[in-house]
């Protein structure tokens, strides 16, 4: 008989994990706290599903080479049935910047340089219901996951095993009405709203925990182009994401004609911040960027949304195999966010997740040993995962840095070593490089869409002499490519702020 798997959480991650696992011949159940989609299409569930188990759902989603890569070669008709419902494919063709195109010739692996464009409200409908379909899986909704049960022995050598061996579930009605769900084993996908960490940790698991706070706070509004009119072409002088500083900000486009925009700010920008709240004054901060003017102009597109947030962003790493002393955890693992968080910002999420999800799958069906499984599956997360978790984090940190001296008033671009100012000005040159050479472009956007590991595009001698050449140029011509043009922080807060 099939071993029995339960996966908590029923979002992008759980559902790929369960539709993976069911296709290696696991029979799944997963439990999801919240109602299922709305009947009917998926512009509906956008407006009208309840998803309070997911604090993201309605913020925009990047569906990145790695994810669609995954999804074109195991689910191609699923593929199929997302563009059918209005979702996009954006090839690395499509992404070429208008003044690099006489440059384009198609290479090996652009093939998977291509994105999704869609709500995430779309996505996940579409995906839900093509998983409800999968005959050995089936889906709980409105389940609260309140515990997870674990036996406890000790074998000779004074070696602890915790094996987890099931759930406590809680009727969404009756709170007082409790059940138990027996699996052979629990797969955690239940996101940032994870508590297995305490839960597991109550009973004697040993698990650390790196936490880093980004220390932003990012909003979005939503918008629809008006009947007509076509998205803005894209312009690598005023492009529509982008990085000011005090204030970041992006387009992503979605399904239908419709797209939206963040505007990501510092958490201590408290001026800034109380005016993003405001819809009027969102559009108003938006209008004062140049890459944002042709999507937001009043004859181009009409809002769909006021403007909501999202805080408490932090990038989180846990780990369920700290030492060899630790108590061996079998029979349990985490996948997605519940494992490996990363600033939301990036849009590397789902991807990773997806990606997760299928490294687990592949695991499970071929070890049978409970620990063996376990070290495997920590080995592929090490491996595939902390790679792109450890350039997020540095980003944020770089982030950190560049906020704070634009707040002070001074610069980080000053270096105070020779190292520190070879990498300063190899990263000058590289945007440089980029922005008038597509084969240095390219390469960039395998490391954003996550299809090799970031920053494995270096490798590349031709891209790397390029960079060199480059460097020959000077940090000051170097630097004006990636001068972004945008209202000051002091001019902003004075236009929107105080326009008095």
């Amino acid at each position: 008989m099939s071993q029995s798997i339960a996966v908590v959480g029923a979002g992008i991650c759980g559902l790929f994990t369960g539709l993976s696992l069911a296709r290696k011949g696991f029979d799944v159940t997963l439990f999801e706290r919240d109602v299922p989609p709305p009947q009917g299409s998926a512009e509906d569930a956008f407006f009208s599903w309840q998803r309070r188990g997911a604090a993201q759902f309605r913020h925009p989603h990047a569906f990145l080479g790695l994810m669609c890569s995954v999804l074109g070669e195991n689910y191609p008709d699923l593929l199929d049935e997302l563009l059918a419902a209005g979702a996009r494919k954006m090839t690395f063709a499509d992404m070429v910047p208008k003044h690099l195109t006489d440059q384009y010739q198609p290479e090996p692996g652009d093939d998977k340089l291509w994105m999704l464009l869609c709500r995430r409200a779309t996505i996940e409908t579409i995906l839900r219901r093509y998983v409800e379909r999968e005959p050995n899986l089936r889906i709980r909704s409105q389940t609260f996951v309140t515990d997870v049960l674990v036996a406890q022995t000790q074998t000779g050598t004074g070696e602890n095993t915790l094996t987890v061996t099931g759930l406590e579930l809680t009727d969404r009605q009756n709170k007082n009405l409790k059940s138990t769900h027996s699996a052979d084993i629990i797969v955690n996908a239940s996101g940032r709203a994870d508590k297995f960490y305490h839960w597991l940790q109550a009973k004697g698991a040993e698990i650390t925990e790196q936490r880093d706070d980004a220390e932003i706070v990012y909003y979005t509004k939503h918008y629809a182009l008006r009947d007509g009119v076509s998205e803005p072409e894209r312009d690598s002088d005023n492009p529509s994401a982008g990085d000011l500083g005090y204030l970041k900000y992006g387009v992503f486009p979605g399904d239908n004609g419709h797209f939206a925009i963040i505007l990501c700010l510092p958490n201590n920008e408290s001026e800034l911040r109380d005016a993003v709240k405001d819809g009027d004054k969102f559009d108003q901060i938006c209008m004062n960027i140049p890459g944002l003017v042709p999507w937001i102009s009043e004859d181009k597109a009409t809002p769909t949304t006021a403007p909501f947030g999202i805080g408490e962003i932090h990038a989180v790493w846990r780990d369920y195999i700290p030492s060899d002393a630790a108590p061996k955890l079998l029979n349990y693992f985490a996948v997605g966010d519940a494992a490996a968080r990363t600033n939301p910002l990036y849009g590397r999420g789902c991807s990773t997740g997806t990606l997760h999800a299928h490294l687990l799958s592949e695991v499970l069906s071929s070890e049978d040993d409970p620990w063996q499984r376990a070290l495997a599956f920590r080995a592929k997360t090490e491996e595939e995962i902390r790679p792109i978790f450890n350039a997020s984090l540095n980003e944020d940190k770089n982030g950190i840095k560049k906020a704070e001296a634009v707040r002070e008033g001074r610069t980080v671009d000053k270096a105070r070593s020779l190292k520190q100012w070879f990498g300063l000005a190899f990263g000058d040159a590289l945007v440089a490089a980029a922005k008038y050479h597509l084969h240095v472009h390219r390469g960039i956007m395998r490391t954003v869409n996550l299809v090799e590991k970031p920053g494995a595009f270096l490798k590349d001698k031709k891209i790397r002499n390029t960079v060199f050449r480059y460097m020959l140029f000077g940090r000051k011509k170097n630097a004006a490519a990636r001068i972004q043009r945008g209202t000051s922080r002091d001019d902003m807060i004075r236009t929107v702020c105080d326009p008095s």
